[in-house]
């Protein structure tokens, strides 16, 4: 194929839309109950070279009696798109919709109502803060019980932060002072305010006395909205990139708006995620341990608001047994508790899969709430709750031959099991084949801190042979590395088997889903433990299937994946016949001092980080010892590398350490450099390009 044919390809397979968030209202009648359920979406346009938001509705007639029989679904209307909204939120009473949107430079709040807009105010020509933040990380848009207040977080005003103690404006000599920021993709954030609209006066006040060493976000109204909650992220001495990172200082906080602001967790913890119970009498939240993996098996609390008592409704699950609950891994959605109150609905990894559980309060009993895990005939490998509200979950499905599809579902009683109803099924399904492969390390590659781990992998390849010496295989590695390639839809999979690759990703110890035990066995590991996992995984896959080629092999990543696809091909440099990298970590030695979470850099080493370390020739030396540059001599295959210029967590000096040392001993490698992208190259145009030239690549090499 040439190069417009891949590109057009790639546009068929990641232009296919995903649903990102979901909001369900509800209406009694005489006969019959109604639900309406609005899906957004996210859909990439390869000819505006951005990705289009938009809605779909759906009205949903169930019995007045038995509001979980589901009469009909009636076909959603045509598609509306969302030009400009950053956050968007329904009140309590579902009347109002308020709407922070951008405009050119402006940022405006809307409030809409039935008959239209109600209310606009400008809030970049109020001048009383900066940005709003419409992160994941921070950001929050918040109806008080009366609704007649808003809350949000947004940058402090550069005017206010640039006045001195005594009110005069700051002198000239000051306007180039460095401001610390949150790192990579939160580089516009530094120091967050909590603003309140009263939207009776049209005034907004920022909120004061959040403690002068906490950045505040995720923030919600209190019962009676006469104090917020909050999540405060400690700052001092300086900060620690936040992205992919749930092992950063935090605490909750309760302030008043009279001004009197309390710590109401633990400390030395991380906390995020809390969400008030529909009574308002319980708080939960995540909690985690500071430092140490940059993502781990966080436990779920509760806190009494009466008593001020907390108590853990889920624990860490250290190692979970084959089919049972494996922990929680991701961020709560906003809306996660049942009507009643009395359960916690989330999903979360579970080994190669991805699921739906439900928690109860009293029992502390996790049910699943998909398929039958044990199904390995089951449609589905990957389920995400979107919301649970008034007891009607919405959820996103897909596996790898399936593009996301949204499917509903009530919470079950007692006994009972979910009858699922699809709502929107996707444009088109791709004949493929996948398997998920369970892999037992050797003896001799057993961790003996934590020995009788095993691990996963994701197989998917063409339904017919394209070649008769077999199947050319493409090994796929996630970042992190804890993270986890679930069993789910990928475009970039998608595409490369499309093109006649069988691609296998792998699920190396130290990936989410396998239990807090496999993370930290890898903690002084890297370059080693997880090098051999990958290669295991690999030999078992061409064990198990014979319609694989052994001898056409190639090996894409990034950040760590990129990591270990180096190592790979240094460590065994007659296995693998090219390779293609992004932002790939070359030598932990030199990255140290550039990347935005150097704590994680002495943790995977096998150090303890401390804010105060100074780098010693024992930490200088481990570090290279276990990083990609000490194989480079050895490296045969071709090498792709694809450099984000503004990557704030592995610096493209990386790459390009790399690329002088195989330019200089004529190994064959090609280097592209995006100036504006960061590390995870997420721009449009950037994915067109990796994937293109990847393709290209692979296809000149095997």
């Amino acid at each position: 194929m040439d190069s417009d044919q891949i590109t057009g390809l790639y546009g068929k397979v990641s232009g296919l839309a995903v649903p990102v968030s979901a909001r369900v209202s509800e209406e009694q009648l005489p006969e019959v109950r109604i639900y309406t359920v609005t899906a957004e979406w996210i859909q990439t346009d390869l000819v505006r070279n951005s990705r289009l938001r938009y809605s779909q509705q759906w009205t949903l007639i169930a019995d007045s009696n038995n509001h979980k029989n589901i009469r009909t679904v009636l076909p959603p209307g045509p598609c509306s798109p969302l030009s400009g909204e950053l956050l968007s939120e329904l009140s309590p009473t579902r009347g109002l919709r308020a709407v922070v949107r951008e405009t050119g430079s402006q940022q405006l709040l809307e409030i809409w109502d039935r008959h239209g807009l109600r209310k606009s105010l400008n809030l970049s020509a109020l001048n009383i803060h900066g940005r709003v933040y419409d992160d994941t990380q921070f950001g929050c848009l918040s109806w008080s019980e009366c609704e007649s207040k808003l809350l949000f977080v947004a940058e402090r005003s550069r005017s206010s932060s640039a006045e001195t103690r005594s009110g005069e404006s700051a002198s000239r000599k000051d306007r180039s002072v460095y401001c610390e920021d949150w790192g990579e993709a939160l580089t516009s954030k530094s120091v967050p305010v909590l603003c309140v609209v009263d939207l009776h006066h049209g005034e907004i006040d920022v909120l004061q006395s959040v403690p002068q060493d906490v950045s505040p976000g995720q923030a919600l109204w209190a019962p009676c909205s006469q104090a917020v909650f909050f999540v405060g992220w400690y700052h001092e001495p300086f900060r620690l990139g936040l992205k992919f990172c749930s092992n950063r200082r935090s605490a909750l906080f309760r302030l008043s708006l009279d001004g009197h602001c309390e710590c109401i967790s633990g400390d030395n913890l991380s906390v995020s995620c809390p969400r008030l119970s529909p009574d308002g009498s319980t708080l939960i939240y995540l909690q985690g341990s500071v430092f140490g993996p940059h993502n781990q098996c966080l436990s779920v609390q509760q806190l009494d608001l009466k008593s001020g008592k907390t108590s853990t409704m889920l624990d860490v699950v250290s190692r979970p047994q084959t089919g049972d609950f494996a922990g929680v891994y991701e961020a709560l959605p906003s809306h996660c508790w049942s009507a009643d109150g009395e359960k916690v609905v989330f999903s979360s990894a579970v080994r190669n899969w991805k699921d739906v559980f439900m928690v109860d309060r009293g029992t502390k009993k996790v049910s699943s709430l998909s398929d039958n895990l044990s199904d390995l005939s089951k449609v589905y490998g990957s389920w995400k709750l979107l919301t649970v509200q008034r007891d009607l979950m919405v959820v996103c499905c897909s596996s790898p031959n399936s593009p996301p599809t949204l499917r509903v579902g009530f919470l079950p009683s007692a006994d009972e099991t979910v009858t699922w109803r699809t709502l929107q099924q996707p444009v088109t399904t791709f004949d493929y084949l996948w398997t998920v492969l369970d892999v037992t390390p050797t003896s001799d590659e057993d961790n003996l801190r934590y020995p009788g781990l095993d691990f996963g992998a994701i197989l998917v390849k063409p339904s017919h042979l394209l070649c008769e010496t077999g199947t050319p295989v493409v090994v796929f590695i996630h970042g992190g590395p804890h993270s986890q390639f679930p069993v789910e839809w990928n475009s970039t999979t998608a595409g490369l088997v499309e093109l006649g690759f069988a691609v296998l990703m792998v699920n190396y110890r130290g990936s989410t889903g396998f239990g807090q035990d496999s993370i930290l066995s890898l903690i002084g590991q890297v370059g080693s433990q997880d090098v051999k996992d990958v290669q295991r995984a690999v030999m078992a896959a061409l064990q198990n299937d014979k319609t694989l080629d052994p001898k056409r092999l190639a090996v894409i990543g990034g950040s760590h994946g990129g990591f270990l696809s180096c190592h790979l091909i240094g460590q065994y440099p007659d296995f693998y016949r090219a390779c293609a990298a992004r932002n790939p970590v070359i030598n932990a030695a030199t990255l140290l001092g550039t990347s935005d979470i150097v704590d994680w850099r002495y943790t995977s080493a096998g150090f303890q980080f401390s804010y105060d370390n100074i780098p010693t020739a024992e930490t200088l030396a481990a570090m290279l010892l276990k990083s990609p540059i000490t194989h480079a001599a050895q490296i045969k295959a071709p090498v792709l590398l694809m450099l984000g210029g503004k990557d704030r967590r592995v610096s493209p000096h990386q790459g390009l350490e790399l690329y002088k040392v195989l330019k200089s001993r004529g190994s064959p490698v090609r280097l592209l450099w995006f100036p504006e992208d960061g590390h995870s190259l997420s721009r449009v145009d950037t994915q067109v390009d990796c994937f293109l030239n990847t393709v290209l690549w692979l296809t000149q090499h095997l």
